[in-house]
């Protein structure tokens, strides 16, 4: 792989696996973090509304997975446009940030609000955080490993999502619904902040690399355009069909 050294002396930048696996394992370290975010309340949270909170509606029960769904979207919607914006690992370490509260809402939220309150939370964090390592690990490695670098991020974020929600369950089942099971929680969150924050560099620099090696480069578009292009395109095809 080709690579480049920076004006100020900093380390060379590569594109590759191998010549970023430091970096590419703490990102697959990072997503498994999160995805025991998601893990954590799969099994536990609706028990807590049919049994802490006496809730006999299945209805509002299952409201805190719309608040999470709904909230996400947004999320990802927004989080790419801002990672190009203001950088990879800033928008990393913000996931994290608004997470940080949500394991301490759900093992000690004295109502069912906190609950659906610290699912928006996840939401964010799950848009953000998730999306980053994703977008890091193809910038990482280049054009010629980015299906292995997704795959890998998703496995990983997937599995601690099982795990994680069998041993809340587990934990659960010997200790009681709170706050026991919301202890991995706080450790996952610290861990994932910490990494984020302390560990995980920005990979602007891979993406400006493997721009360069391209003579011809892509028009940037915003979101405003993409919808704009939407609504034509949308027009054209109800002309089309009224012509019919």
């Amino acid at each position: 792989m080709s690579a480049r050294s920076t004006a100020s002396g900093s380390p060379t930048v590569r594109l590759g696996l191998r010549e970023n696996w430091p970096q590419f394992a703490l990102l697959v370290a990072t997503n498994a973090f999160v995805g025991g975010m998601v893990g954590l309340e799969r099994t536990v949270v609706p028990l807590l509304g049919a049994n802490v909170f006496r809730i006999t509606s299945t209805t509002i029960i299952v409201s805190f997975i719309v608040t999470f769904g709904v909230v996400k979207a947004f999320s990802n919607l927004v989080s790419g446009h801002l990672a190009d914006a203001y950088g990879r690992k800033h928008m990393l370490v913000f996931g994290w940030l608004v997470g940080l509260p949500v394991p301490f809402m759900l093992a000690w939220g004295p109502s069912w609000g906190w609950v659906v309150a610290a699912n928006a939370l996840l939401g964010i964090n799950q848009g953000f955080a998730w999306s980053m390592t994703v977008i890091m690990k193809v910038d990482l490695v280049g054009p010629k490993s980015r299906g292995l670098a997704v795959g890998l991020n998703e496995f990983a974020g997937y599995l601690a999502v099982g795990v994680t929600a069998f041993l809340t369950g587990y934990i659960a089942e010997h200790y009681g619904l709170r706050p026991a099971p919301f202890y991995l929680g706080i450790a996952f969150a610290a861990l994932g902040l910490g990494f984020s924050a302390l560990l995980v560099r920005e990979t602007g620099q891979h993406v400006g690399l493997e721009i360069s090696r391209h003579a011809e480069t892509a028009e940037a578009v915003n979101f405003g355009q993409i919808f704009r292009r939407f609504g034509c395109e949308v027009t054209v095809v109800e002309a089309l069909d009224e012509r019919r």
